[in-house]
């Protein structure tokens, strides 16, 4: 299994068996399979999403919209209950270029990714457990 480190963007492979291991990247020590969101840039973006062989959920936010704030301790709870599901948060305010890539018309909007291809998307504000829902539907 690749996984891309949040912190450095190293890729690092772990056996498959270790991944509930607390594994750290090889290259800057930090963890790499946390229970919680990551925050990423833009420019670390594509290779996270390109890179991590595992799927990646991502939250397209912004610090000023209040539905995005009421949905963030959701989408920290969702990525505790799904260890199996990288959380990635991107600012889009931050990130203009990402937002216009993936088509971002609205916040918060939800990207599922599975090997670096979208395959699911929704808008909106939702509970943690009906994002867990959601994306389970698209990977089984």
């Amino acid at each position: 299994m690749h996984l891309v480190c949040p912190q450095c963007s190293a890729t690092n492979r772990i056996p498959d068996e270790r991944l509930r291991d607390q594994p750290v990247c090889g290259k800057c020590g930090q963890a790499l399979m946390e229970a919680e969101p990551v925050a990423l840039s833009e420019q670390a973006l594509p290779k996270f999403l390109a890179q991590t062989e595992l799927p990646v959920l991502v939250d397209f936010w912004a610090a000023w919209c209040g539905p995005c704030r009421a949905m963030a301790p959701q989408f920290e709870q969702a990525a505790q209950m799904a260890p199996d599901i990288r959380f990635v948060k991107v600012d889009s305010d931050a990130a203009p270029v990402a937002s216009q890539q993936f088509g971002i018309r609205s916040i918060p909007t939800l990207l599922l990714m599975k090997n670096g291809k979208e395959i699911a998307r929704q808008s909106g504000v939702m509970p943690a457990a009906q994002i867990i829902a959601w994306a389970r539907q698209y990977l089984s």
